[in-house]
Order: C-alpha cells, then sequence, then structure tokens
C-alpha cells in the first residue's frame, strides 16, 4: 500500500481553544493508526497564525501520536515594514515543517500572483520549510479548454527558481478552484488525469523523474476517499473542511485503507 499524506487546511477556523481540543481529539482516534502514521500515513495541519502555538503546545502536553505542523501562508522577508505578514522565523519559531504556497483563494481572492509565489517558494528552501505547492483551474477556465494551459504556467512559475532535488521536494496540491467548498469534487478519473499529467511535466521541468508527490485537494471527505486515493498518481489529500473534526479527517485514511 502507498504512502498516504492526509493535510489539512484549517482556513479562518479553530481557535486557540479549539485547536487544543483537537489536537486530544486527535491523539485518541489516531491511536489506532499509530503503527501506520510515519511509514504508510503522514499527517500535517495547518492552523490559522493565531492558533499555532497552541498546536505546539499541545503536540508537546499531549499524549499520544501527533501530526505535523504547517502555516497556510508566509511572506518572504525575515522582518521589516510589512504589516499584516507573518515570516519564516516566526513560523519556525511556532514548530512548522510544512507552509501552503499559492492557495487558490490566495491568489484569486487576495491578489498573490505568480512572481511573489515564486520567490515564497525560493524563501522556503532557503529556511528549510517544505512548500506545499497549490495549483488548480477555475471553472471557467476548464470550460473554456484553458485548464492544463493555466496549471502549466502556475506549475512551472514556482518551480522554476528550484534546483531539481528542491522541485523533488515540494508536495504539490492539485486543488480545482471549482471544487473548493462547493460540495462538489473531480472525478476520480478527472483527478487521476491532472495528478499524472502533472507528474509529466515536473520530471520534463527538471530534467528527469524527480518521485513528484501530488496530492488532490477539493471537497475530499470519507465518503469519496477511497476512489480518490486509490488512482495511482494521487498521492493524498489536501482537506478542507473535513480537517476540523479529527475523526472525520481520519476517517480518509481509514476510508481508503478499508480499516
Amino acid at each position: 500500500m502507498k504512502k498516504i499524506r492526509l493535510y489539512g487546511n484549517w482556513k479562518m477556523n479553530m481557535t486557540r481553544a479549539e485547536t487544543t481540543a483537537f489536537m486530544s481529539e486527535f491523539a485518541r482516534s489516531a491511536k489506532p493508526l499509530e503503527a501506520v502514521m510515519g511509514r504508510n500515513l503522514e499527517v500535517a495541519v495547518f492552523p490559522p497564525f493565531t492558533s499555532l502555538w497552541a498546536a505546539n503546545e499541545a503536540m508537546r502536553s499531549v499524549s499520544g501520536p501527533m501530526p505535523l505542523l504547517g502555516a497556510q501562508n508566509v511572506y518572504i522577508g525575515d522582518h521589516g515594514a510589512f504589516t499584516g505578514e507573518v515570516s519564516i522565523p516566526m513560523l519556525k519559531e511556532c514548530g512548522c515543517t510544512h507552509v501552503i504556497i499559492g492557495h487558490s483563494e490566495r491568489r484569486h481572492i487576495l491578489g498573490e500572483g505568480e512572481p511573489l509565489i515564486a520567490k515564497k517558494m525560493r524563501a522556503c528552501f532557503d529556511a528549510g520549510l517544505i512548500p506545499v505547492l497549490c495549483y488548480g483551474e477555475t471553472l471557467e477556465e476548464r470550460e473554456a479548454g484553458r485548464a492544463f494551459q493555466v496549471m502549466e504556467r502556475q506549475l512551472r512559475s514556482a518551480v522554476e527558481p528550484l534546483s531539481a532535488d528542491e522541485s523533488a521536494q515540494v508536495v504539490y496540491a492539485y486543488e480545482p478552484v471549482w471544487a473548493i467548498g462547493t460540495g462538489k469534487s473531480a472525478t476520480s478519473a478527472e483527478a487521476q488525469e491532472v495528478c499524472a499529467w502533472s507528474k509529466r511535466l515536473l520530471a520534463e521541468a527538471a530534467g528527469r523523474d524527480i518521485g513528484t508527490t501530488v496530492l488532490y485537494g477539493g471537497s475530499v471527505k470519507g465518503s469519496n476517499a477511497k476512489e480518490l486515493l486509490s488512482m495511482d498518481a494521487i498521492d493524498g489529500a489536501l482537506v478542507g473542511g473535513a480537517s476540523l473534526k479529527a475523526e472525520s479527517f481520519l476517517e480518509i485514511y481509514t476510508a481508503y485503507a478499508g480499516s
């Protein structure tokens, strides 16, 4: 059985108290999976900035299996006059090992462009953080037949500052914009097609096969997890709403694994 990466993007949800409660619930719910965590299953959660330290404290004080910790965004500078931004040293102080880059809500709602995303990718590697690069098309782009053109631009621009070895360490997350928070999901065949194409494109960009890890995100839950995660090119899931409760979050893996 392949290794599954199960990453939970909490978005603008979960207070400090709710985060602490989640970690206790996670330790209990993940106990039956403790033997496979790290080997067949890698779990990470991405709380809002205000809850990162609460997550860190809970991870050190709660007895039981714990997820990795990541942030939902980061700025490229270590310090300075950048109101409202958070730096890599701040994230590392909170215990973060991963950071989401280029989520569609950052691109489309908050106006982040590809040049800034590329700089964030470079900054993450310079500081030893693993970027989780999100990419995907809108419904209008898909219906116009431009989905792969849009995604190729997103992927090539993001990895352009990286070496092949660095590109291999990125966790890529295909998230069709039309499936995020809508209750709709790409079919397993649609997700497989894009994830397999992404691996070929990234191998071409690197000049060799780099063993790329590609997640699928977009209304993933227990009821569709087995079909999606059983696809050869899909290495896990970037989960939104279903990751806010430890039980429903871990159900995604157990549904796939048949536990």
